[in-house]
């Protein structure tokens, strides 16, 4: 799964890969985004510009518009069959952008360690993304979810599902066209080997509401019983 991340992009991230995107004047960062955060998104409704959303997908027919969290990710394997997903994957599909993502491994004591995840060649990562908006009246939410997959060989190590990665370009706009169906489901898969570096990192990051830069900073491995 893909629940937490960071997008805090450097200067000339900014300008390789969101240099003809519209972004707000102050352009707010955070290193610990978690479910019904806001964060930013680039949506096929407007896909030149950085727009924030809140992550956990509300359907447009949910009776309420309550956002519990529990759809941050969506599932690649049958998602065209989920009621809460199937009409965004084919009409509403957004990227959301990261400098990393974390994941966590058990350790002793059932305590879980997270680690930073991140592309070799210090790239932003585009997470592939689906959203919804719910009106009632004069109120307006709107939400996404990221789409998670199978583990690349790196991330099998923590995990079992990870998020979509659509790593060239030509991908992220391909996402956001007028893509028919089995098209869009084609493009969900692992990435490929070898692309990501990972590091342990402070349990700070537990705590949903700690945001500062230190969650970036590597945290020494533990020593094991065979040190």
């Amino acid at each position: 799964m893909c629940g937490r991340y960071s997008f805090a992009p450097k200067p000339k991230q900014i300008d390789a890969q969101l240099r003809d995107i519209q972004r707000p004047l102050e352009l707010n960062i955070s290193f610990n985004i978690a479910p019904t955060h806001q964060s930013f998104v680039i949506a096929n409704d407007q896909p030149v510009i950085l727009q924030k959303m809140t992550w956990g997908l509300v359907p447009h027919w949910s009776p309420d518009g309550a956002n519990s969290g529990k759809l941050i990710n969506a599932r690649s394997e049958g998602i065209e069959e989920k009621p809460s997903f199937s009409e965004s994957v084919r009409t509403r599909r957004c990227l959301v952008p990261a400098d990393s993502f974390y994941e966590w491994r058990t350790g002793p004591g059932k305590t879980k360690i997270p680690y930073r995840i991140l592309l070799k060649n210090d790239s932003l990562m585009f997470m592939a993304g689906i959203w919804d908006e719910w009106r009632r009246g004069d109120v307006v939410k709107r939400t996404f979810s990221i789409i998670t997959t199978r583990p690349n060989l790196e991330v099998a190590n923590l995990h079992n599902r990870m998020p979509v990665l659509l790593t060239c370009p030509e991908d992220q706009r391909k996402w956001l066209s007028e893509l028919p169906l089995d098209a869009a489901l084609d493009m969900l898969h692992p990435p490929a080997d070898g692309i990501l570096s990972m590091y342990r990192v402070s349990e700070k990051l537990n705590t949903p509401g700690y945001d500062e830069a230190d969650l970036h900073d590597q945290a020494p491995e533990q020593p094991t019983l065979f040190s």
